[in-house]
């Protein structure tokens, strides 16, 4: 394993030339297992679009019986099966990050902790290394494991600008040893930013994460960005997402322009025995010629989404899938899956 001494890397934008995407794959032996059916059907809907478009990379202990799953209705000539043990299958967060360089890819493993020691994580917190090893990634491993990063707890602009949230970059579980100044100058080291632009307020409840940014506020391009808004003075959330609204409206982009900000809707309360779960429309994945996100069988707001998604992205095809399978174990689409760019899955 290769050191990342004097590399000058990039973090690119989730919109950057993409070689595939990660799913891990839920079984028996995870929290899916009393909806397994389900949330496979769920997996499979997301797996038959990623295919369409690029490679797929599916993480799973049972390799055989996931082909069998899937071989109607997936193209599985763009699939690569990777047998693997897996604790769950949040690959967003246990993914590898990747960072660009002129000699090609490097791929930074941190560690991932179950969101703070909220979950058990000792399986997947081995899956980069051992998808570098066995050939299934390309790239320039990096041994991060000193801290603990999540991918769904941050978004780049590929021009050196990071948004994240303080409630889960500062929560205690997970660096508590450091300050938000020096996370930040960790940040900036690794990732080779110019600055970082916390988010100060907003939640979903429901949220395990501790308030990722995917599930909040999404950077489209340099200039756009699309968040959650709460409309109704009655909604627990509005407080605190009207004070994101506010503090977005303060951002200014890598050149000193307000951003462009286009809201997404709220989705409509959603519970499970009592629970409200985290329904949020900002945790889209954004592909090479397409966008997918998640939709919650509310037909006014699904389609309120796919309409912002498509002013934010106007040359992209924007597809919905039902995702109301994946939040009943409190994440969404953008959650379950892990863009790669170009040159690292072949």
């Amino acid at each position: 394993m290769m050191s990342d001494k004097d590399l000058k890397n990039s973090l690119p934008a989730e919109w950057a030339p993409q070689s595939g995407i990660q799913l891990t794959w839920p079984h028996a032996e995870t929290d899916w297992a009393y909806m397994l059916t389900e949330v496979r059907s769920c997996f499979a809907a997301i797996a038959r679009e990623i295919a369409k478009r690029e490679l797929l990379l599916i993480v799973t202990p049972e390799p055989e019986e996931v082909r069998k799953q899937i071989s109607a209705t997936v193209n599985v000539e763009n699939v690569r099966f990777m047998e693997c043990e897996t604790n769950d299958t949040w690959a967003r967060d246990h993914g590898a990050i990747t960072l660009l360089n002129a000699d090609g890819p490097s791929l930074l493993d941190f560690t991932f902790n179950g969101w703070g020691l909220k979950f058990a994580s000792d399986k997947d917190n081995l899956i980069t290394r051992q998808a570098v090893e066995a050939g299934f990634l390309h790239g320039r491993y990096i041994n991060r494991l000193g801290f603990v990063l999540e991918g769904g707890s941050i978004e780049s602009d590929g021009q050196g600008t990071l948004l994240t949230t303080s409630e889960c970059l500062l929560s205690p579980n997970r660096n508590g040893q450091m300050s938000r100044d020096e996370i930040e100058a960790y940040l900036c080291s690794v990732f080779h930013l110019q600055r970082v632009l916390w988010l100060d307020h907003g939640y979903l409840a429901g949220d395990d994460t501790d308030s990722h940014v995917d599930t909040l506020a999404r950077l489209c391009s340099p200039d756009t960005i699309t968040y959650v808004q709460c409309t109704d003075r009655q909604d627990e959330h509005y407080e605190a997402l009207h004070r994101m609204e506010e503090q977005l409206k303060t951002f200014r982009t890598i050149n000193g322009e307000p951003y462009r900000l286009l809201a997404l809707p709220m989705a409509d309360k959603i519970e499970e025995e009592g629970e409200r779960l985290p329904a949020t429309y900002a945790n889209f994945l954004i592909m090479n010629d397409a966008v997918l996100y998640p939709t919650y069988r509310q037909p006014e707001n699904d389609a309120r989404a796919g309409e912002v998604l498509q002013e934010a992205f106007p040359e992209y095809e924007i597809v919905g899938i039902d995702c109301r399978a994946l939040i009943k174990q409190h994440g969404s689409l953008h959650c379950v899956t892990m863009q790669y760019p170009a040159g690292v899955l072949k």
